[in-house]
């Protein structure tokens, strides 16, 4: 079972990698800078909610900062309902979000008559989150996004905040960043941030507070080739894979992080 565990080389070449790549429209055997952890954010968190029967007909999911992502329709075509959501904006971010719900329609992974009957759209500020139910949803999920909410504290507190929405039993999946090469300094606050060993430790002890826990986490960040040699900006333009790259001095990655309500 997949359970809390930073992105590794090694997991692109697991059956479970493959299925749900095929599910995506993504590639199931990728080389080059087509090997990327975007990639493998989607398809571990389809495999982490499937394994724990989130992904069951009629099931309720709740989406954060959806972007153009494939999941919501992935999901809705396994006949779960889901409430996607975002918060369009200015910027370098713009045209990666969604800003209406025909956004989310792939049609190479659902048809437009499931789509439009299971998924709906919501705009959602993480930092203020108004209008969705509490203990309204068997799970929910974000792709690589409390990261962006200006401090280390800030991802937190959403990801604590948003247990909330879950009802009693229910599980929420994330990715986010990862540093790998430092448990002291890190991107603390801004556009970005990486997450720590430490604050993930800490995370679990502020959720054992509010009756949730974290899934224990593989921390171990591979020795495969593609593991070692990480991408550098300006990314993808110098025909690594992106499985780990340079954000500042700090070498990072993706983690993925596996929560349960009580």
């Amino acid at each position: 079972m997949v359970s809390s565990v930073v992105c590794r080389y090694e997991h692109w070449s697991e059956p479970w990698f493959k299925k749900w790549a095929a599910q995506l429209g993504l590639p199931a055997d990728p080389t080059g800078t087509d090997i990327q952890r975007k990639g493998w954010e989607f398809c571990v968190i389809g495999r982490a909610l499937e394994e724990r029967g989130a992904l069951e007909p009629s099931k309720k999911g709740l989406c954060f900062a959806a972007g153009r992502e494939p999941l919501p329709g992935a999901f809705a075509r396994l006949g779960c309902d889901i409430l996607a959501t975002d918060l369009a904006t200015e910027g370098d971010w713009k045209g990666q979000h969604a800003a209406q719900r025909d956004d989310l329609f792939h049609e190479n992974i659902v048809s437009r008559d499931e789509f439009d009957r299971r998924v709906s759209f919501r705009h959602v500020d993480m930092r203020d989150i108004k209008g969705v139910e509490p203990e309204a949803f068997d799970f929910l999920w974000s792709s690589c996004a409390f990261e962006h909410l200006g401090s280390l504290q800030a991802g937190l507190d959403f990801v604590v905040n948003a247990m909330k929405y879950l009802r009693p039993g229910g599980v929420a999946v994330h990715t986010t960043e990862f540093n790998l090469t430092s448990n002291d300094k890190t991107i603390d606050s801004g556009g970005f941030v990486i997450y720590r060993k430490c604050d993930i430790e800490a995370l679990d002890r502020h959720l054992r507070s509010n009756r949730c826990g974290l899934e224990p986490v593989d921390f171990y960040g591979g020795s495969h080739q593609f593991d070692l040699d990480y991408d550098t900006e300006p990314y993808f333009k110098n025909g690594k894979p992106h499985v780990k790259l340079q954000l500042g001095s700090f070498v990072s990655t993706s983690i993925l992080l596996v929560i349960h309500k009580g």
